[in-house]
């Protein structure tokens, strides 16, 4: 008898494995005449004792479609598993090929959610410093600018958006107009550059008094978006010694962006009259007299 029954059961999983869309026709016909029945008989039962089971059926009959889902999904495993195979093989071919269109459409998406600059903000992207023109789900479009003089160069450079997650983002736009401008000036060990620094200090603070008030407002809005202190209108001044022993001034101001050239070549024209003039002085003094 139990050979019966096992050689029965073999019998049943052959057939099944042959036929398999017959068989699940057969499966779902029998579950779903028994899962009929099976809520019938509740609601029935239900109604004469005057009990609200819509609930209890709504749960009893999805789980059961769960369970009928289940059944399906083995009788046909073996198929699906080679399709998720090939499906799963298919994916990986596309997303390799398309990985950088992928990459570029997370920057995008990356920039709409953190927003790091818009378009007509000047931003540095690694090592390119320019406006922005133009932005898709691809690509950055800037228009050039020179990173020394802050003029435009005429270049249009595209940058891919994956850049924006993988790259250095600066945003400049309060560089668009005043910018922390910092120079040298290299001269010789002839004379105490100490001694002309108020007259080099004063010149240089009338050249940048024409923008002052513009300076002062302009500065209270970058300290105010950022949230620090760091920036003096007048120049900041300081003397230094190279490693050929030659006396070396620093200069920094915040300046217009436009006048930073001319301002610089206004402050270096003033130290070199002044240092000059001192060189001319001493030389035509007497040297003193020793007895």
């Amino acid at each position: 008898m139990p050979y019966s029954v096992e050689l029965l059961w073999q019998q049943i999983t052959a057939f099944a494995a042959d036929n398999k869309i017959i068989t699940s026709a057969i499966i779902i016909v029998l579950f779903l005449g028994l899962q009929r029945l099976a809520l019938k008989l509740i609601r029935l039962r239900s109604r004469r004792r005057g009990e609200d089971r819509r609930h209890t059926l709504n749960i009893l009959e999805q789980i059961s479609n769960g369970f009928l889902f289940i059944l399906i999904i083995l009788v046909w495993s073996s198929e699906i598993q080679s399709l998720a195979i090939s499906i799963a093989a298919f994916m990986v071919a596309i997303v390799i090929a398309m990985r950088e269109f992928i990459q570029c459409f997370l920057g995008f998406i990356y920039y709409l959610g953190a927003k790091p600059f818009r378009v007509g903000d000047w931003v540095q992207l690694n090592k390119i410093v320019g406006e922005v023109v133009e932005m898709d789900w691809a690509k950055t479009a800037l228009l050039e600018v020179d990173e020394e003089s802050h003029d435009y160069t005429g270049k249009h450079v595209y940058v891919p958006n994956s850049h924006l997650v993988t790259q250095m983002v600066k945003n400049l736009n309060f560089l668009r107009r005043y910018k922390l401008h910092a120079f040298t000036i290299t001269s010789e060990p002839k004379l105490n550059p100490y001694t002309l620094l108020p007259s080099f200090v004063a010149r240089a603070k009338a050249h940048c008094d024409f923008y002052r008030d513009v300076a002062e407002r302009y500065k209270s809005l970058i300290e105010r978006h950022m949230e620090v202190e760091f920036i003096k209108i007048d120049p900041t001044i300081g003397v230094e010694t190279n490693e050929l022993g030659n006396i070396v001034i620093s200069v920094a101001l915040f300046c217009p962006t436009d006048e930073a050239h001319d301002l610089q070549q206004k402050i270096s024209a003033d130290w070199m009259y002044l240092w000059h003039r001192a060189l001319a002085e001493q030389e035509a003094s007497p040297e003193p007299t020793h007895n």
